[in-house]
């Protein structure tokens, strides 16, 4: 007789998962039309407006200013330098620096930076600060749309750039004690 606690049927389920990328740089412009590339320069452009904005007024120098450029400019720069990344393949070169991850924590955090820097600018008497505000808010939409694709990307398990391929493969085993 069988024993009771030991299942007639085994059923083992494995995870093959193959990444396929290219080592090489090279310039690819194709990503300028994809949703994250028009974000990046989107994002790009109204970090840049917004910095503007602020700077030509003539309070650009209050602390509410210079908090505000230092957001924008700190994101411009980052997202010009991931756009580049993209553009010429390093994420690809290097797949295996969590790419996804860390625009992911930058634009989750760029969101609520810009939430604050955009309220303070709204609230400032300067019709430059108000337009400097609505670039920001813009900005900050941007970048939290962006964080909310990385982070649909990340639980995929997707990387940045080339091809991960995964396959599951299940097994069943069948016991019979004589």
């Amino acid at each position: 007789m069988a024993d009771p606690g030991f299942p007639g049927r085994h059923t083992t389920t494995t995870q093959v998962t193959q990444t396929s990328v290219s080592p090489q740089f090279r310039f690819d412009k194709s990503y300028i039309h994809t949703i994250p590339g028009m974000i990046k320069i989107a994002c790009i452009v109204f970090n840049l407006l917004g910095f503007i904005s602020i700077q030509v007024s003539a309070f650009s120098h209050h602390s509410r200013g210079s908090y505000f450029s230092s957001i924008a400019m700190t994101g411009f720069w980052f997202t010009v330098l991931m756009l580049a990344a993209y553009l010429f393949h390093v994420c690809e070169k290097f797949y295996k620096i969590p790419w996804l991850k860390i625009e992911m924590y930058f634009c989750a955090l760029w969101t609520v930076l810009y939430l604050f820097a955009a309220c303070f600018a709204a609230t400032f008497a300067s019709g430059a600060y108000k337009v400097g505000a609505l670039f920001g808010f813009i900005a900050m939409c941007l970048y939290g749309y962006d964080a909310f694709l990385k982070y649909n990307a990340v639980r995929r398990g997707e990387i940045a750039q080339g091809v991960r391929i995964v396959e599951q493969r299940q097994q069943q085993t069948t016991v019979t004690i004589a």
